[in-house]
């Protein structure tokens, strides 16, 4: 298959699934699930571009190893978004979106919500697909990107596992985690998120395929413009009164020693 050919068989087949995950969403009045079918999306992904490059991929080695961290990455952040979700009701933006569109939100929202997301992981993934068409051998730069990719895994992960045992402690309601790694970032999450998406980038790209960059760069606007910091920031200041002190001494996403 040619790279073409593998980005249509992508949109094609997670068009399908998103599709099928709105159904869903319709029948338990609840968008909210699309979040967990985010990370899995990329495994999808990644495996159906491994499968379709078998026989004509020039870079066996990145091909594999590209499938492989994204499903580390993908499976973890799966399970972990659908652990958070099991018992808890349609997040407050959904709903904020039910409640603005009105009875016909369950229709739009196959659009505005669950299409919309099935592109951008699309246009996210091109380096991914793009990755077993490189010529050049994996070299500094892929193991640049795994380290970044293993720094960001860890970060995302260890920040989710301090923030969910923060919760878990009735006596912190209402009140802001500032130790562990979110003493140094508000959202060690989302900066996670950010170094592996450009530490695959720097695995999949060996210079033909180098206007991929697109991928990460639209990941990183998300996480730092749209659907990451500035959504969740609007929310955590209305809802806690320590949060505005947190944010004055505290980096937003890039780490850093907090001021005095």
């Amino acid at each position: 298959m040619s790279f073409s050919e593998v980005l249509t068989v992508n949109l094609v087949v997670t068009g399908v699934l998103v599709f099928l995950v709105w159904l869903v969403s319709v029948k338990l009045a609840d968008v909210s699930i699309v979040d967990i079918f985010w990370g899995f999306g990329f495994v999808v992904i990644a495996w159906l571009t491994f499968l379709a490059t078998a026989n004509n991929s020039p870079a066996t080695g990145r091909r594999l190893l590209l499938a492989v961290l994204t499903t580390i990455w993908g499976l973890r952040l799966t399970l972990h978004l659908a652990r958070r979700k099991i018992g808890e009701p349609e997040d407050h933006r959904y709903q904020a979106m039910r409640h603005s569109i009105g009875p016909r939100f369950w229709l739009i929202s196959l659009g505005v919500v669950f299409g919309l997301q099935g592109l951008i992981m699309n246009i996210v993934a091109l380096p991914i697909m793009a990755g077993p068409f490189e010529q050049a051998p994996l070299g500094v730069p892929a193991v640049v990107g795994v380290v970044l990719w293993a720094i960001g895994l860890t970060f995302e992960a260890l920040g989710d596992w301090q923030l969910a045992r923060f919760k878990a402690d009735p006596g912190n309601r209402g009140k802001v985690l500032d130790q562990g790694l979110w003493r140094y970032t508000r959202h060690p999450n989302y900066f996670g998120d950010f170094l592996v998406w450009w530490g695959l980038y720097l695995v999949a790209v060996g210079g033909q395929f180098w206007w991929t960059v697109i991928g990460p760069v639209l990941m990183s606007v998300l996480l730092m413009r749209v659907s990451g910091v500035t959504l969740l920031e609007r929310s955590l200041q209305a809802s806690k009164p320590a949060y505005a002190e947190y944010q004055r001494r505290t980096s937003a996403f890039f780490p850093r020693p907090p001021r005095n």
